[in-house]
């Protein structure tokens, strides 16, 4: 069994970034049963938050983490036991190659080293704010129903890089989600194990996948996104009461 390792990019800046759906990779000797059209849709892949991902860490010298693997293969945005580790259905449609998939193989083979990457760079350089990148998409299939939002701000119990966050947004004129289209309270695996848990501060960003599928889109939210990133780490670090 060969381990895959993600995709780790060295930065100077004390903010950490992540991407776990960064990818829409399977392994040659995996077979989901799945055509190369869904594997192009949000249920295999972040769509524009890799791209986006790389743009900020270049622009704020910040390390950065990125999976190299399909969240259809493993979905590392969910905790080891989580049911929907290994779908089986994703958005309305059947992923035959994971029916009777060794959970534990997965695991040892993709989930675990991502999250001992993330815990490790944490380690050596602890950061003072961690952003998790994600898109979504503007409709669920298996619902229709529109999600209106250009931006959405995840987070769990600690919400103070959220809460900045959430301001800076709303004073630029971005459609902004608090803890929409989802919510961070329910789905928080990464930043509850890697941020909560270690007391620093952290929020995913969910950026609306239509927004960022070509090169001109990517450019502007990274923009955006830099901006957002930069006020939030600076606002927590100076301690102001708006950070609290």
């Amino acid at each position: 069994m060969s381990i895959e390792t993600p995709e780790i990019l060295s930065g100077g800046s004390d903010m950490l970034l992540l991407c776990d759906h960064a990818s829409d990779r399977v392994p040659e000797d995996l077979d989901l049963g799945v055509s190369a059209e869904l594997m192009a849709k949000h249920i295999a892949v972040d769509i524009g938050a890799a791209a986006v991902t790389r743009r900020l860490a270049g622009a704020l010298d910040a390390p950065a983490i990125l999976a190299t693997v399909s969240r259809l293969v493993v979905d590392l945005h969910r905790e080891p036991e989580h049911d929907a580790l290994i779908p089986t259905i994703s958005d309305g449609h059947a992923i035959p190659g994971n029916k009777g998939a060794d959970r534990a193989e997965r695991i040892a083979r993709f989930h675990a080293p991502y999250h001992d990457s993330i815990a490790r760079q944490i380690a050596v350089q602890r950061p003072a704010f961690i952003a998790a990148i994600h898109s979504f998409t503007p409709a669920l299939e298996s619902d229709g129903a529109e999600r209106p939002w250009e931006v959405g701000i995840l987070y769990n119990q600690d919400d103070r890089a959220a809460r900045i966050a959430l301001r800076a947004l709303t004073a630029r004129g971005v459609v902004a989600g608090d803890n929409e289209p989802y919510s961070g309270k329910l789905l928080n695996a990464t930043l509850n194990r890697h941020g909560e848990a270690a007391g620093i501060p952290c929020m995913s960003i969910e950026i609306r996948n239509d927004l960022i599928r070509d090169g001109n889109g990517v450019a502007h939210w990274a923009g955006v996104i830099e901006e957002i990133l930069l006020e939030t780490r600076n606002t927590l670090a100076s301690g102001s009461p708006s950070a609290t």
